[in-house]
């Protein structure tokens, strides 16, 4: 699946919007990649996951648990696992930190990929790579649907990605005028209650 495939899949599950919104992380694109309405097409997401599946074991090789993030990457990992032939399992924040719970485990030997739905600055995939440090040493590397920060994003692990945008980010007050100009949407779930923002 190329970069252009991947883009016509957002665009024709209408999840690629256009305007002035505010990321998790808090800064401020014009464009926003609405993920869960391609997660909301089981066969959109099995279509894009197991392009991802391959991608990544031809980067990493053999796959024993997929770990992503509550709750963005629960979708994107539980089916990209499911192509591997992998377990999946998830980290949910607790006190504001991720945590791998539910009795949750990951045996010391398994090789485990860490996979995310977007990366933009990577601090939701350091975060998750950090918890899991606590659990395995057996990191082999990270993977997502879409990298919008054009590779600059530093996880600490080679990231693979089906697609590769360099999307603009800027702090809030440092808009340029025709974005200053648009009113702000928050599309994301960090604003959800208990959700660290």
């Amino acid at each position: 699946m190329t970069q252009d495939d991947v883009l016509a899949e957002f665009r024709d599950a209408g999840a690629l919007l256009e305007g002035h919104f505010i990321l998790s992380s808090g800064l401020r694109s014009p464009v926003f990649l609405q993920k869960m309405f391609i997660f909301q097409d089981p066969v959109r997401t099995a279509r894009l996951c197991k392009a991802l599946a391959e991608k990544a074991e031809a980067a990493f090789g053999k796959i024993d648990y997929v770990v992503s993030p509550a709750i963005g990457g629960i979708v994107p990992g539980y089916e990209t696992a499911r192509q591997l032939g992998a377990k999946a399992v998830f980290v949910e924040r607790e006190n504001g930190v991720f945590q791998l719970r539910r009795g949750f485990a990951i045996p010391e030997d398994a090789r485990v990929l860490m996979v995310e739905d977007i990366v933009t600055t990577g601090l939701s995939s350091r975060e998750c790579l950090a918890s899991l440090a606590e659990h395995t040493r057996n990191i082999v590397g990270a993977a997502c649907l879409i990298d919008r920060s054009g590779g600059k994003a530093d996880l600490g692990v080679k990231l693979v990605a089906l697609a590769q945008l360099d999307i603009p980010a800027y702090p809030a007050d440092s808009l340029p005028p025709e974005l200053a100009a648009l009113p702000a949407v928050k599309p994301g779930s960090r604003s959800i209650q208990g959700a660290k923002a």
